[in-house]
C-alpha cells in the first residue's frame, strides 16, 4: 500500500491519557533516574515530573497516525524529536494529544512524515508540543516536495563540553522503559530483534532522549522542570540495554545548549540536538 498523502493537514481525533505520580516515577526509573534524584522519585516530594515525560502522552497518538500513513510498519524508522513544554508536568492528570500530520515529504529511498502533536490538559489549556519525524523506508520516489533541511546543530569547534555526564544502562533498561507505554517487541523480544536485523533487542530511540533530557535538566536548568523549555534532537544511532551513554552540552547562546550522546565506543546515538532552557 502506497503511503496516504492526502492526510497532510489532517488532525486526529483526540486520544485521552490518564496517569499518577506512579507513572511518572517509572518513566524516570526508565530513562536512568538514580536515587540521588528524590524530588522525581518521591510521591511526598511531589514529585516533580521530568520534562521529557511528556513524549508519553503523546506516544499513542504518533502511533495511530503511522498506522494511518498505510507504510510498512517494520520499515517505519524514529527519525527525529521535539518537545516543546509550556509549563511543567503535574505528577498526576487526564490529558488529551490532537496530531496533525504537518507534511509528508519524497527524499528519495523513503517518505518522511512530519507529525505534531499537542497535549492539553483537563482544562482544555496547553502544556506541551511533540514534533515526530518518521522515515519511512521504501515509500519514496513518487515526485513530492523534499521538505525542510534538517536542523543542524553541531557542536562548537574545538571547544570543550561545558558539562559531561557518563551512565551505564542496564541490561533491563529497555525492559523498564517500556512499561511507559512503548510495547514495541524489538525491545524485549530476541526473536523479533533478529527478524528486525539486530543480534539482541536494542534500547528505545526515546530512552536514549530521556537520559539526554535528565543530564540536561540538571546541568542547565538546575534539575527545576520551569527552566526546561525545548529539546530537539535526531536519532543517529543504535544503542543496546547495558551500553554507556556520554551525554554533552555546550552553551553556545544565553539559554542555547547545543547537546550530543555517545556510546562507549565512541559512536553518536543522538545528534543534532538543540535544547532551551530559561535564563
Amino acid at each position: 500500500m502506497a503511503i496516504q498523502r492526502d492526510l497532510v493537514g489532517k488532525t486526529s481525533a483526540p486520544i485521552t491519557h490518564t496517569y499518577t505520580w506512579k507513572d511518572t516515577v517509572l518513566y524516570a526509573l526508565g530513562v536512568g533516574a538514580r536515587a540521588g534524584e528524590l524530588d522525581f522519585l518521591f510521591e511526598m516530594n511531589g514529585p516533580k515530573v521530568l520534562p521529557t515525560f511528556a513524549v508519553v502522552p503523546s506516544f499513542h497518538a504518533m502511533i495511530a497516525v503511522i498506522g494511518q500513513l498505510g507504510a510498512n510498519p517494520t520499515m517505519a524508522v524514529h527519525g527525529e524529536q521535539k518537545v516543546v513544554l509550556h509549563r511543567p508536568l503535574p505528577p498526576s492528570g487526564e490529558l488529551k494529544t490532537v496530531a496533525e500530520v504537518k507534511g509528508i515529504y519524497d527524499k528519495g529511498k523513503g517518505a518522511l512524515a512530519l507529525i505534531e502533536a499537542r497535549t492539553t490538559d483537563e482544562k482544555g489549556e496547553p502544556l506541551c508540543d511533540n514534533t515526530f519525524s518518521i522515515f519511512a523506508r521504501g515509500e519514496g520516489g513518487f515526485g513530492g516536495e523534499r521538505g525542510p533541511e534538517a536542523l543542524k546543530a553541531d557542536p562548537p569547534e574545538g571547544k570543550a563540553p561545558d558539562f559531561t555526564v557518563v551512565e551505564k544502562t542496564a541490561p533491563e533498561q529497555a525492559i523498564l522503559y517500556r512499561l511507559s507505554g512503548d510495547l514495541n517487541p524489538l525491545h524485549i523480544s530476541p526473536q523479533f530483534a533478529k527478524m528486525a536485523g539486530f543480534d539482541r533487542p536494542i534500547l528505545h530511540g526515546l530512552c536514549t532522549y530521556g537520559y539526554a533530557g535528565r543530564a540536561f535538566l540538571a546541568h542547565a536548568c538546575g534539575n527545576d522542570p520551569r527552566r526546561f523549555k525545548s529539546f530537539a534532537a535526531r536519532f543517529a544511532g543504535v544503542v543496546f540495554p547495558g551500553d554507556t551513554l556520554t551525554t554533552e552540552g555546550w552553551q553556545v547562546a544565553p539559554g542555547q545548549w547545543v547537546m550530543r550522546v555517545k556510546t562507549q565506543d565512541d559512536r553518536v546515538v543522538l545528534s543534532n540536538a538543540l535544547a532551551e532552557a530559561a535564563t
